[in-house]
């Protein structure tokens, strides 16, 4: 329990701002499993379309402080691989 008036209202505005990182890694980690889905099922046509969506996602992700800037490029760095090593 916070003691001070400030100590509450940095609490209350962590609440906020972890509900907020949750619903962004959420939407990021849809978006990647939809495209990892394509790219199970060999849908080469599918997967080309979702790649840009699903990089942009992890971008905005990285963007509003949920992922550092080198786990978002190796994350779309290995996306684009997979994409890349369909026939």
């Amino acid at each position: 329990m916070a003691n001070h008036k400030s100590a509450a209202k940095k609490a209350a505005h962590d609440v906020e701002a972890r509900l907020r990182n949750r619903a962004n890694r959420s939407t990021m980690k849809s978006a990647i499993k939809r495209f990892l889905v394509a790219v199970a099922t060999g849908n080469k046509a599918e997967a080309t379309t979702l790649l840009p969506k699903t990089l942009g996602v992890v971008d905005k992700a990285c963007r509003k402080g949920v992922l550092h800037k080198n786990a978002a490029n190796r994350y779309k760095s290995r996306l684009t691989l997979k994409v890349n090593g369909l026939a």
